[in-house]
This record gives structure tokens, sequence and C-alpha cells, in this order.
């Protein structure tokens, strides 16, 4: 049952132009650009049958291939990256039970998670998506809070049913809480990882579905499925002690190069 990892990635982020051929230095010191890392985190996944960079920018495409990664290259409207996988599936002429969308701004997701998400996907069929979620400790929630206050988009937060299916997802921290919380205390706050995996059937839907007001608003493709009735399965993964964030703005290059230095990532 062959699984596809896709890593879209765009040249014109409004937030960060370019961001995917930002580099960023791991803990010896050498230099590597974020769509390299995460073409390299996707690679040490097991249980996948090919990794494919999605691009629209011939720069990117050009990179990605000088360190020997298989790239397709798709449309300029695309408006995220779930759209951009399935343009990406179909032009490899699909194939495949499973579709794993990799975000490129994601070069510190554990090999774990995406099995999971995967083994989760496959375990409950009433979901026609799934992604990761990560228990907050206090470091990390703490880590969100202070982005707010300064403006800044942070983390994404997730909250789900009993049955782990989702109920929403937020730029905001979500849920409230009024408690304060230590660096290694356990918070009730779930930060969203930004991969997703999806059956083919919801995924060649997507692209013919209008953007509906809540997508609109948070700026979140996934909430795009749940506005169209789909069922988005939340997958608990465990951090077992490694870091993780996404790559939002330019001020997270120095945070993430000293979470791969803490962790001895190369």
């Amino acid at each position: 049952m062959p699984v596809l990892i896709v890593i879209p990635a765009r040249y014109a982020s409004s937030r960060y132009p370019g961001k995917p051929l930002a580099e960023l230095k791991g803990a010896t010191g050498v230099s590597k650009s974020l769509i390299q890392r995460s073409w390299e985190a996707a690679c040490e996944v097991n249980g996948v049958d090919r990794v494919v960079v999605a691009t629209d920018d011939d720069r990117i495409k050009e990179a990605s291939e000088a360190f020997g990664a298989d790239v397709v290259m798709t449309s300029e409207t695309c408006a995220n990256g779930t759209e951009r996988c399935a343009e990406a599936f179909d032009a490899l002429g699909g194939g495949y039970e499973i579709v794993v969308n990799l975000q490129g701004d994601a070069p510190l997701t554990p090999a774990w998670f995406i099995e999971d998400l995967v083994a989760g996907l496959r375990n409950d069929p009433m979901a026609e998506v799934a992604t990761p979620v990560l228990r907050c400790d206090g470091r990390a929630l703490n880590g969100f809070l202070e982005d707010r206050k300064a403006g800044r988009v942070g983390g994404t937060t997730a909250v789900f049913t009993t049955d782990r299916h989702a109920l929403y997802f937020s730029k905001e921290v979500v849920p409230f809480t009024s408690e304060t919380y230590a660096d290694e205390d356990e918070t009730p706050v779930f930060h969203h990882v930004g991969v997703y995996a999806y059956r083919p059937s919801a995924l060649g839907a997507y692209p013919r579905w209008s953007s509906g007001p809540l997508e609109q608003l948070e700026g979140l493709e996934q909430l795009r499925f749940m506005e169209h009735g789909r069922q988005v399965l939340c997958v608990e993964v465990e951090a077992r002690g490694r870091q993780f964030w996404e790559l939002n703005n330019p001020e997270d290059v120095p945070r993430i190069e000293a979470m791969m230095a803490e962790m001895g990532t190369a």
C-alpha cells in the first residue's frame, strides 16, 4: 500500500519571501537550505515509497535537484500546500494509498511523527485526513504566548473531540488557560504540527471546494476540509525529548538553529 511524501515549496511567501532557500546552520556548523533539511527529514521516514518536492519556482527546483531531490513542477495558482500536493499527485499519475504533505518549513519533524500519522489514518476508517498534534510543555506554550504578544504568528494550536476528531485549529492559543506553567510542566494546549496525510479521494476533492470564511480568516488550509464536512483526525505524537518548531518568520531562524545545536542535529 504505497505512501507518497510531497514537500510543497513556494518562493513568494508573503511573510518570508524565499523561505525554502533560507540557510540553517546545524550543530556542526554546516549550513543547509530549509528545503534540503525538509527533504532529508522526509527521507528518514520508514514505509515511504517516494519523496518529491513540489514547486512552481525554478530557483527552488534547481536547488532541490542539486542535492538530489525528485522535483515536480506545479502551477503558480496553487493557493496553499494542499492544493500543490493535489496537483503533484495528479502529475505523478496517482497510484498511492496515502499522500503525506510535509510542509517545507518544518525541518525538525521527527520521522516517527509521520509514521504514527500514516498508521493513525489507516486505523480510522471515518477520517479522510490526519494531522499530528503535540501536547505543549510550558516552554512551548510560553513561546506561543510571547509570539502573540509581539504580534507574530507562532505555532498553530488544535482542539479535538474525545475520539481525536478535530473541532478547530487556530493561530491563536486555544484553549484559553489562566494558569502559568514552568518550562517542564504539562499543559492543556496542543501544538498542531504542520504535516498532513490524505486519502486520495479527499485530496482530489479539495481544490474543487471553495475557500470558506474560517480558512480565510485563520489562513489555515486544513479548515477547508472541516468547513466541507470532512473528518480530520488529530494523531497525538510524542516528542521523545526532541524539540520542534516551524520556520514561519525570519526571527525563527536563530531559534531553530539553537534547537539543532542543542539536539546535535548536523
